[in-house]
């Protein structure tokens, strides 16, 4: 293939991928500040849990992202990710559950109502491989989805910081929204370090491609 025509159809790719995007409205919800700025939950004993969540009135699961700062919250940028039954939770390795359980502890016949401690809960009787991360659960009382983070899926006793609640996603609609959610809706921000290696990925991918044109003018 010439190179005329492979920037052709990288130029063109672009085009549409921009032109998808654009009309879709695709936007992504930045998470990149200390989440216990302020607070005092990582001094006081025993777990901590701190609100004054930022409201997403609208989260369109086709096309917007959650996209967080990993050291800021201490994650690995290659985030892992689950959506489904607590007890179907892997053991280690995931950083971001989307937790289908509807109820308190596993029980619906009891009316024990999901809340971000419980929820937290459910995820640490399975998940034994200490680490932070997010997980969004369908709060019973309010009757709408939250992101939260926690300092560590494993303990029981982690602290918890909620980052947001979808105001657009109530209800069973809702509940129908959150099961589609999948790793596509999560991206994590690149670090200085990641974008030195982008841009030197570029220049050897722009190295390559002169050293291919000369070629075809020499032959």
């Amino acid at each position: 293939m010439s190179i005329a025509r492979l920037v052709y159809r990288l130029s063109a790719a672009a085009i549409a991928a921009l032109s998808l995007n654009t009309a879709a409205q695709a936007a992504d919800f930045l998470f990149d500040t200390d989440p216990f700025a302020g607070s005092t939950a990582l001094t006081t004993p025993g777990r901590q849990i701190v609100g004054n969540e930022q409201f997403i009135p609208v989260f369109n699961v086709a096309t917007d992202r959650l996209v967080f700062k990993p050291s800021v919250f201490g994650i690995s940028s290659n985030i892992s990710f689950f959506n489904g039954l607590a007890a179907d939770l892997p053991t280690g390795g995931t950083n971001f559950v989307v937790l289908g359980n509807a109820d308190g502890d596993g029980d619906p016949s009891n009316g024990i109502l999901l809340n971000a401690g419980l929820a937290a809960n459910l995820i640490a009787n399975t998940v034994n491989a200490p680490g932070s991360g997010f997980f969004i659960y369908f709060n019973s009382g309010l009757d709408l989805p939250r992101l939260v983070f926690s300092t560590d899926l494993s303990a029981p006793t982690a602290d918890l910081k909620v980052l947001a609640r979808f105001t657009g996603l109530g209800g069973n609609a809702g509940r129908g929204e959150v099961a589609r959610i999948s790793a596509a809706n999560v991206g994590a921000v690149p670090e200085p370090a990641s974008w030195a290696l982008m841009i030197a990925g570029f220049g050897m991918v722009g190295g390559t491609l002169r050293g291919r044109r000369k070629v075809e003018l020499s032959a």
